[in-house]
């Protein structure tokens, strides 16, 4: 009986900026309302709402020498290394990331060349045939990345994958906008490899989503709220949280759970649930949500590991982090084990969602 071909992760790594910033770090900030009006209330009220509302206490920022490139090269180095490969025998370098690399004193996004292309410059990487490029696709980037490598792999296209999420998004965030508390810097990456088996394991199924018609604009580009803001050509990344929250409620659970659905998996099966993190008490009920599908009330306190109270948010590297941490025992009370199952889930930009299932090796 022929067996067939799976994807599996071989390999892990990550890059975690060493500066901290805490909520009281934006004590001294002057925030101001959409419509350019400045908020009265004292800033200490405003951090201590936001702990309320998003469960950060801090998150970590980039150093002024580095970029995401940077970061990027640095987390795929660590990743290599855990698979144990030799980075010639890459066929595909994926790049997950929305604004390139910017610089502490330029804002600017450069995409010249891709981010892939440089990782695989700084990567030493001479063979032709490692084919690098660039993903735009919203914080969900880094889970379509390994979506397209599932598709390249089991296509015969492809052996060994290098799959990156890098973004520095302290640089594009208004600091007179309350949600510029939100963001974070951050890279993590994984290699995924072909493997042959007659039992399924890797990765089992995805499912993908975009619903642009009416909910393009809930994450946008734009000007300072602040109006007497120095630099007036600047653009920051803004969002309509409210909508992006319900939408998030509504959406990504049935985008889970049609995912069990294709390969007929209960909820219950299922070890641990590894989401994109852009607000903590959003993915409460997001789990919540998805739970109730399945007509269960309460989810297993330890399914969902999260790291956004320390580390906010940081798009497209959260879930590679995320990932890295437990499998190097670096989370408490978190541990992931041969035959476990897992699911990974984002919703960002676009608006796009994407779900995916995988069997632990």
């Amino acid at each position: 009986m022929s067996k067939n071909i799976y994807s599996i992760i071989t390999g892990t790594g990550k890059y975690i900026p060493s500066k901290q910033v805490k909520n009281e770090d934006f004590n001294k900030n002057e925030f101001f309302e959409t419509n350019g009006e400045k908020i009265k209330k004292p800033s200490v009220e405003i951090t201590a709402k936001f702990f309320e509302i998003t469960t950060i206490a801090e998150r970590r920022y980039i150093s002024d020498d580095l970029t995401t490139s940077d970061m990027a090269y640095f987390a795929a180095l660590e990743a290599i290394k855990s698979a144990g490969i030799d980075k010639e025998e890459l066929d595909y370098i994926i790049v997950a990331n929305n604004f390139g690399d910017t610089k502490a004193d330029n804002r600017a996004s450069d995409h010249v060349p891709a981010m892939a292309s440089k990782v695989k410059h700084k990567l030493e990487i001479k063979n032709p045939e490692t084919i690098a490029y660039d993903l735009t696709f919203g914080c969900p980037g880094w889970l379509q990345g390994v979506i397209q490598a599932d598709y390249y792999i089991k296509s015969g296209d492809a052996r060994k994958i290098l799959v990156i999420g890098a973004e520095v998004l302290s640089r594009i965030s208004d600091p007179h906008d309350r949600d510029c508390m939100l963001y974070a810097d951050g890279a993590g990456a994984v290699v995924l490899e072909a493997k042959e088996s007659d039992t399924p394991v890797g990765i089992l199924v995805h499912k993908t989503r975009s619903d642009t018609f009416s909910h393009a604009g809930l994450l946008y580009m734009d000007k300072s709220y602040n109006p007497d803001f120095e630099k007036k050509g600047d653009l920051f990344l803004k969002m309509n949280g409210r909508r992006l929250y319900q939408y998030a409620l509504e959406t990504v659970p049935q985008a889970i759970k049609a995912c069990l659905d294709k390969i007929s998996m209960p909820i219950t099966q299922v070890n641990k649930v590894l989401i994109h993190q852009a607000n903590g008490k959003m993915d409460d009920a997001i789990l919540k949500r998805l739970y109730a599908l399945f007509d269960i009330d309460e989810a297993p306190e330890d399914v969902m590991p999260m790291t956004i109270s320390t580390l906010g948010n940081t798009s497209v590297a959260t879930l590679p982090t995320l990932l890295d941490m437990i499998l190097k025992e670096e989370m408490e009370h978190h541990r992931i084990a041969a035959n476990d199952i897992l699911i990974f889930a984002s919703v960002g930009a676009g608006m796009n969602i994407n779900a995916l299932v995988y069997k632990m090796v």
